[in-house]
This record gives C-alpha cells, structure tokens and sequence, in this order.
C-alpha cells in the first residue's frame, strides 16, 4: 500500500505598525511570500515522490493561517497517512490543531534551505515543550522535527511507509500462530495476542487436516505435478543454483509452492507462515516447506517458518521499509566482535533483484527435503534486528558479513561482524530469533518503533 502524504504550509500575514513589535522572525510574511514559497515546496516535493524507492503519494499542498481555513482540510487529513507541516509561521494553536488532526506528523523547518522560519527559533520551547521544561506534545517529538534537509524526511518517510504496510497485514498460518519461548509459545500464547495488539496483524489459520488435503489434491492432479516438475528443472539448471540433494525433493516443494500460494491468494494475503514445519509437515508434503518459503521470499511476498510472533513483526517492519527479502535466523553467542547466524531456509534474492548463489541440500537436523544454502555475499552490509520475547524492546545493529561458512548447524549460515560495541550486545540481547536484511535501516526502524511504544536499543558504533 502507498504511503499518503498531505503537505501543509503554516504561516501568517504581517503589516509594518509603528513604534511597535510588529512581525515575529521568518521570512514569509506577506501574500506574495507565501505564493513563492508555495511553489518552492511544490517543486521539491516533486523531486521527493520522483526519487522515492517506496509507493509514495504527495497530495496537493496547502497554505493556511486560521483554525476556519483548516477546518476546511479535515477530509484530506483523515485520509492522508501523514502530514508535513511547512511550519514558516502561524500560531501554536493552529500548530496543534493540525497535529491532532493527523495520524501521524513531519515538521519541516527551514535555515538555510529557503526563507527562514518562525518555527525553527520556537519549535522546541513551544511546539514540543509548551513554555515549559518538560515535553508535553503527545503526538510530535524531536525526531518528528526536520531542518532543511530532504534526505531527513525521506527516511523518515521510508520508516512511515513500513510502519503503514505492516499494521494491519494478513498472514496465512499452517497449523495457527505461535511464538518461541516460554512467555509466547503455543498457539494460544501471548506472542500472537502481542502482535494482533500492537501490530493488528490478521493471522489466518489453516489447520494442517486442511493442507494435508489439499497437498493430496495437488499430488493427484497429474497436470499440477508435472508443473510442478518443469519449474523445478528449470530451477534447479539456472546459473549459481548446485542440487545436492534428491531431485524428487525438489519437484515436491514446488508442488508445495503452489499450495502455499493458493491460500495466500484465496485468504487475500501476502504472508504465510509454518507451524512446526520440522516434522509435522514432511510427511504430509513428501519434502520440507524450506525451499518453498525461499521461493515465496524471492518472489517479492513473506514467508516464515516456525510461526514465529515473537519475531515476525520485525520481518514485516524489516521488509516493508527496506523493499528487499529477510532472514529470520537463529542466532549464536557473540564473541570477539563476529556472530554465526543460521536457519535452513532464506531468500536467495536478498538485494531484491538478483540471486545470490545456492546450494540446494537437505533441511539440517532432519536430513531430508530440499532446503538452500544461500551464499550470502561476503562484505555486504546488513541491519540485524533483536525482538525480545515480551515484545516491548527490539535491539537493532548493523554488520558486515564476514565469511560464510558450511557448519553442521542449519543451512543458511553467515558469520556476520559486528559494528559496534559486541560485549553490549550480549548485555542487550533477549528473545531468540533475529531477523536480518541487506543495507543499513536502524533509524527507520528505531523511528517507526517509536509510533508503537516500542523501546529501541540500537547497539553502539
């Protein structure tokens, strides 16, 4: 879904009065300042919707000075996702006003980008503080506050957009929802009452008597299977992709592919997830879902196993602000600066675009079906994503992967440096399992946790 932005531009008409302090600070103050600086936010939002990664609707801007002309707006504001307010000048009524009557709010100021701003000399002190010495705007802190730089509102705009598709997303879940540890496991614990709360996350279940008949139904269709069986070929003979395990494995998991994605298509979702996918699932699918979920994975949708809740918010957040795959891993005892990170199923695509190379063996600890070993590129920068099991904190870090290895644990592995502070990192870390993604997005996440009342514990550089 597009993230939709309404721009504001705040300001007031001042009239020379002598002997008197007639204007405040700024440099809009008259009706053709205005008109001007209304084509300077035009012509730059522009550029920002032009140059944006992620689906990005800028409405029309709007220039008001009183209560009565904002009223006017109150239909685009409950429709628009986000509001940027141009605040050149106007009261701290209005200011307020416009803020309740966002969801969710950017302050733009300007120093050096363009005319001056009244605001930039009073944002903090009144905007935030309210003439005191404590924050009292409940919807607006300051890292809603942005002076003159484009590249500050377009992250911010990027961590929005995330924040937008991951509340409220639907996701498919084999054998119900669950979460690891002793605080949210099982189908009926606190982890996936956590995410529908904080998240709105709308988990389908699909009971596994359900999936095992139509698993049967997929397997009678001859047409299905040999399907099934061409695309498999077609895999698994693509340049980077070495089979070392049985084929028959293989042509089961995109049998199973089909399957998973007839149910995404039939409950509207673009997420799925597997519950006890070790050993419930192999010998109804002939195969194990790992290879599977790495398809769904590459093809631009999520797919997780283990149905995680504990961690599957931060694989949302992760994919929908970044735009790429994530790698939901167990992780390992830090030390000397380097973390092993591993699980038996992960995106080969993991930039987005290209795959990486891929070995395809069995799943780890059951020995069979067909699961990737995904060569994740060495020196490739990645943000790394801790979630604790209360689901009030999430640890972020960024690293760098450092050599990838093939040790007797789950398939896709990685030794990942750590940049920062590592002994930090074994004080911070709770939960279990880590979600990881290629590029550096600690501060979109660290930004959208904030609308959620979620701690962010960003390890030191």
């Amino acid at each position: 879904m597009q993230l939709n932005v309404k721009p504001v531009l705040t300001y007031g008409v001042h009239h020379r009065a002598e002997a008197t302090s007639w204007r405040p600070w700024g440099g809009v103050q008259t009706e053709n300042a205005v008109q001007q600086e209304v084509a300077r936010i035009q012509h730059e939002l522009t550029k920002v919707a032009s140059q944006a990664s992620f689906s990005l609707d800028i409405g029309p801007l709007s220039a008001v000075q009183s209560l009565d002309e904002l009223a006017q707006l109150e239909h685009e504001l409950h429709a628009a996702d986000v509001t940027v307010i141009y605040a050149s000048g106007g009261s701290q009524e209005l200011l307020n006003a416009l803020i309740d009557s966002s969801k969710w709010t950017i302050v733009f100021l300007r120093h050096n980008s363009g005319p001056l701003y009244l605001w930039y000399e009073i944002a903090h002190p009144i905007l935030l503080r309210d003439h005191s010495d404590e924050f009292v705007q409940p919807k607006l802190d300051v890292d809603d506050v942005v002076v003159d730089s484009y590249d500050e509102l377009a992250w911010r705009l990027r961590a929005l957009y995330g924040l937008r598709n991951t509340m409220g997303s639907r996701i498919v879940c084999i054998g119900g929802p669950s979460g690891w540890g002793g605080w949210g496991k099982g189908i009926g614990g606190r982890a996936p009452t956590h995410a529908r709360e904080t998240w709105d996350i709308d988990m389908i279940t699909v009971p596994y008597s359900d999936l095992e008949t139509r698993i049967a139904a997929a397997m009678a269709d001859d047409g299905l299977v040999e399907q099934a069986r061409q695309r498999a070929e077609a895999y698994v003979t693509q340049e980077g992709v070495t089979l070392h395990t049985e084929r028959a494995f293989v042509d089961n998991a995109f049998l199973l592919h089909h399957v998973f994605r007839d149910l995404m298509a039939e409950h509207d979702a673009t997420s799925i997830t597997v519950n006890e996918c070790m050993s419930t699932i192999i010998p109804i699918a002939k195969t194990t879902a790992c290879l599977t979920l790495s398809l769904i994975n590459d093809e631009g949708d999520l797919a997780f196993c283990e149905s995680d809740f504990v961690a599957i918010p931060s694989g949302m957040l992760l994919h929908h602000i970044s735009g790429t795959p994530v790698f939901l891993n167990d992780p390992t005892y830090p030390y000397d600066g380097i973390v092993t990170v591993a699980h038996c199923t992960a995106p080969s695509k993991m930039n987005g675009q290209s795959p990486e190379p891929a070995k395809i063996v069995t799943h780890f600890e059951s020995d069979y079906g067909a699961a990737p070993k995904v060569e994740f590129r060495v020196g490739q920068q990645v943000t790394m994503v801790v979630p604790n099991f209360h689901g009030d904190a999430w640890v972020t870090f960024e690293g760098t992967i450092a050599e990838v290895p093939f040790l007797p644990t789950c398939r896709s592995q990685a030794d990942v440096q750590i940049q920062g502070d590592w002994r930090q990192l074994l004080r911070e870390m709770q939960g279990f399992h880590w979600m990881m993604g290629y590029g550096d997005y600690q501060q979109e996440i660290g930004y959208a946790l904030k609308k959620v009342g979620i701690a962010h514990k960003p390890i030191d550089a």
